[in-house]
């Protein structure tokens, strides 16, 4: 039987990719710090955050994603409080955080994309933070109520006032994002250079418009929800109880857990025995892998969670297994893209151009040499 390749590098974070069009460079694992702080009835303990985030920076990682509203501002307190206990470390960390969501019930400009919003919010977060830039400022997700153009024209401002260094879209339509990047293109605005959306074995439909738009507009893609709020760690099994713990017991969990849910958790588990590594590290290779993603958001919340995770880069399953995986959770294709191989003939008068004409090029996974 085949078995996966362990790569023989000094340190899990030894290769480095740039994100978008930038010279920006994250480690292949950033991590996620949603968890930090009990505000919201789930967590992890405050000394516990800063021990994860000494974990994960002794093991090369450089890239702590946060936003306003997690834990209601105590995540990117506990991140500011942290690192300016060790304030070397400053400037070898990238540092990102979200706007969008309202701190302030009952003001109706205490959230959003407007101009007043993003500063305001910028402000609060620099505080929280007590660094004066934030390296990868996102928005957290659309706001249709507001202008794209005053969102990305005060976007622009604060890079240029330093505050901010580069700017990225999360949980946005990708007509949105494309329309946002050609008027940056258009007026000189501070470009996206990435895109945060929910991407595992489980979430695929964003391989329809997200992913392929990323790639030609320049934007790496970091997922989040890499392992699909824990079902694709192995601990769900057809015909067991359900762990009762963290957000499992919300009862959000019972609508993913269809039987072809099980079906890929099967697929899943068989291949990381095969490659001799854990369901979660199987599921996790997979998605560092995929085109265009440059570094996959873990939220561990324990120290045995990190390791476990940031081991998974050590993981490299082979063609075979990749296949597998990829057949086992294939989402159905929607129009145009289920209409449009079935036209190549007609541009092509007969012919193959870079592959078969209903080739899905821009799914295909990365070499380390293309990821690197």
């Amino acid at each position: 039987m085949p078995t996966a390749q362990h790569a023989n590098t000094p340190t899990a974070h030894a290769h480095n990719t740039t994100l978008g069009r930038t010279g920006l460079r994250l480690t292949p694992i950033s991590h996620g710090t949603m968890t930090f702080g009990l505000d919201w009835g789930w967590g992890t303990e405050i000394e516990d955050s800063y021990k994860i985030i000494d974990a994960y920076t002794e093991a090369g990682g450089n890239f702590l994603d946060t936003a306003n509203i997690y834990t209601k501002g105590h995540s990117e307190k506990i991140i500011g409080d942290h690192i300016g206990r060790h304030p070397a470390r400053r400037d070898r960390t990238v540092i990102a955080t979200k706007f969008m969501g309202n701190m302030f019930p009952g003001d109706p400009n205490g959230g959003g994309a407007s101009r007043v919003g993003i500063i305001n919010a910028c402000e609060e977060s620099l505080r929280r933070l007590q660094t004066d830039h934030i390296d990868l400022y996102w928005m957290h997700f659309w706001d249709h109520r507001t202008p794209i153009d005053e969102t990305m024209r005060a976007l622009d401002q604060l890079v240029r006032d330093g505050k901010v260094r580069h700017i990225g879209f999360s949980d946005t339509p990708a007509w949105k994002c494309a329309q946002a990047q050609t008027l940056a293109d258009w007026r000189d605005y501070e470009p996206l250079i990435a895109l945060q959306i929910e991407y595992s074995l489980i979430e695929r439909t964003v391989e329809h418009e997200l992913i392929p738009m990323a790639q030609e507009l320049g934007m790496g893609v970091t997922p989040w929800s890499p392992l699909k709020g824990g079902v694709l760690t192995g601990k769900y099994r057809r015909g067991q109880d359900k762990p009762g713990e963290g957000r499992a017991t919300s009862g959000w969990i019972d609508a993913i857990l269809t039987d072809e849910t099980y079906d890929l958790i099967d697929e899943v588990i068989a291949v990381a025995d095969e490659a001799s590594c854990t369901p979660a590290q199987a599921a996790l290779s997979w998605v560092q892998r995929r085109a265009g993603v440059a570094s996959s958001i873990i939220g561990a919340r324990t120290m045995d969670q990190l390791t476990a995770n940031i081991d998974a880069l050590k993981v490299v399953l082979t063609e075979a297994q990749t296949k597998r995986l990829d057949d086992a959770s294939t989402p159905p294709n929607i129009f145009p893209n289920s209409f449009l191989p079935y036209v190549q003939n007609n541009v092509q008068g007969g012919t193959t151009i870079n592959g078969t004409p209903s080739e899905p090029w821009h799914m295909a996974p990365q070499s380390d040499d293309e990821r690197h």
